[in-house]
């Protein structure tokens, strides 16, 4: 198997860039690697510049030196827009430069099935071959479901996290990166992170769990992970922080939902110096202590947010950081700031009263019948007194000033950050985090990846990472589509099939011609930031 592995030289402090193939050796009996030069690194970007062999920079002449279509060495008819469109967002967001450099003998194989996945809604990769035979794509070639393994299983974890460390250096660090997780349901239980766990869709197969992180003014993601399907959300966090310190990104801003609030990671976050927003359970007394001082005039009429429809005030004040250090054998204790914006929103007050009344209804009615749930028995003694009398049987009496303080904070949900910002510009940042959930759509129901039917770990590694490479052409799609209004004309499927029918004309010894492009055609194009392919 084949890895790209950095070593420094000490004497030049040049980071050179070999390729290691490992192989078993009869004689000795043991696993042996081999190493091949293949360039230089450049400490800016990332980048392998090849060389001759004794480190100095080779001429690629694999690249054109004129700009403009490629000559071709077969006759061929292909349909060619779509494909085009996607060369173009690949050097666009840098992924054919990082794909080209992390996998230097299969980035066109994997430019290639991504490609498939974005444009063939839903299709398995058995149907690549037909595809394949009539599009123009990187590869060239038909795959195989043979050589879809192999090329799986040759992806390693290493030239994924090298993958991971360019395209995250192209991100902005000003913006936000949205946190979140899914489950990803598996017909296999030979795989080993394929466990049963609390399923967010309510599906009963086993299953692992993604964790994405995107960034959320660019809308593309940059890194995930896979989990066991049985690991709750709040426990991955750490794990997450140590990932990003690996890939050398220091200035991190998290954006998180309320199933990562703990005090734990929260403390994880200060220590790390690590700038948060993240969603407050209101249950909890550090949430309800806060919001007392200024309860009694929350709903007054200069906090009210007209475009949200909400009441909005935020506290400063104070987190009693803690964290133990070993080497002192001690618990370092202090303040650290933080600011807890508070929002009020009368609609969902009045609907969870509703429904909560309607709870107790049924809980009497459950009471006075005799016809008790086990597993509602907290509920009966927390909010009823009951009695029993042999003329009047049972009578539940509702515990007037407990129903009343749990219906105190009815309507208010909170953020967390230590960060300096406004309750509306925070609400803002928290609410384009949806994002994520859009892009696990994608991800699901696109990529055809609800449910998962690879049976090895080789497999689905190498499936998710390519899986991935075509969520970040999804989701530069989506978002252009966004910012044009190209919605309110076109699907995603839409748009693409419409490009799909531009055809190329390939033929020995001259340049590739494209067909003809009608308006609507460029029209896409431009909206989605891409020159459209000159044609005659």
């Amino acid at each position: 198997m084949a890895a790209i592995i950095h070593q420094k030289d000490k004497r030049s402090g040049i980071t050179y860039a070999y390729q290691s193939v490992s192989y078993w050796d009869k004689e000795k009996q043991q696993s042996r690697s081999k190493r091949t030069l293949i360039g230089r690194v450049d400490d800016k970007t990332g980048e392998i510049l090849p060389t001759d062999g004794r480190g100095r920079k080779k001429k690629d002449e694999s690249i054109p030196t004129q700009r403009g279509p490629v000559p071709v060495e077969r006759t061929a008819r292909s349909f060619y827009g779509a494909t085009y469109l996607l060369d173009a967002i690949g050097e666009k967001l840098g992924i054919t430069q990082d794909i080209k450099i992390c996998f230097p003998e299969t980035y066109r194989q994997i430019l290639s099935t991504a490609y498939y996945l974005v444009l063939e809604d839903h299709n398995p990769l058995y149907r690549f071959e037909k595809w394949g035979s009539l599009h123009k794509h990187p590869y060239g070639k038909n795959i195989t479901s043979q050589r879809s393994s192999e090329l799986f299983g040759s992806i390693t974890e290493e030239d994924k996290q090298h993958f991971f460390k360019l395209q995250g250096k192209r991100r902005s660090e000003k913006e936000y990166w949205a946190y979140d997780i899914t489950s990803i349901s598996s017909y296999s239980e030979s795989l080993r992170q394929v466990q049963y766990g609390k399923n967010k869709e309510d599906d009963r197969l086993p299953q692992l769990n993604l964790a994405l992180v995107f960034g959320e003014t660019s809308n593309l993601p940059f890194y995930y992970r896979k989990l066991a399907g049985n690991i709750p959300d709040s426990k991955t966090l750490k794990h997450l922080l140590a990932d990003l310190d690996t890939l050398g990104f220091a200035k991190v801003k998290l954006v998180m939902d309320r199933g990562f609030y703990s005090e734990e990671n929260l403390n994880a976050l200060f220590k790390d110096h690590i700038k948060f927003l993240i969603a407050g359970k209101m249950s909890l007394n550090f949430m309800k202590s806060n919001l007392e001082g200024i309860y009694d005039k929350f709903r007054s009429f200069e906090h009210y947010n007209e475009s949200y429809e909400l009441y909005c005030r935020t506290v400063e004040t104070q987190w009693q950081y803690t964290q133990y250090r070993p080497y002192k054998k001690e618990t370092l204790k202090e303040p650290r700031r933080i600011y807890v914006h508070y929002y009020y929103n009368i609609e969902k007050a009045a609907e969870e009263e509703k429904a909560f009344d309607r709870n107790l209804m049924i809980l009497r009615r459950e009471l006075e019948s005799g016809k008790r749930i086990p597993e509602h028995e907290n509920q009966y003694k927390k909010y009823f007194d009951v009695k029993t009398r042999p003329k009047r049987g049972t009578r539940a009496t509702v515990k007037e000033e407990t129903v009343l303080l749990a219906k105190k904070y009815f309507g208010f949900f909170a953020l967390l950050t230590n960060e300096t910002m406004d309750a509306v510009t925070a609400l803002e940042t928290y609410r384009n985090k949806d994002l994520v959930e859009k892009a696990f759509g994608n991800l699901k129901e696109r990529l055809n990846l609800r449910r998962t039917l690879v049976s090895s770990e080789q497999s689905l590694d190498g499936k998710l990472f390519i899986e991935f490479v075509a969520l970040i052409y999804l989701s530069y799609i989506k978002k252009q589509m966004q910012v044009s209004d190209l919605f309110k004309k076109y699907t995603i499927q839409g748009a693409l099939d419409k490009l799909d029918v531009i055809e190329c004309f390939e033929t020995p010894g001259q340049q590739l011609r494209v067909g003809e492009l009608m308006e609507k055609q460029k029209e896409i194009y431009h909206a989605l930031g891409v020159e459209p392919p000159p044609s005659l």
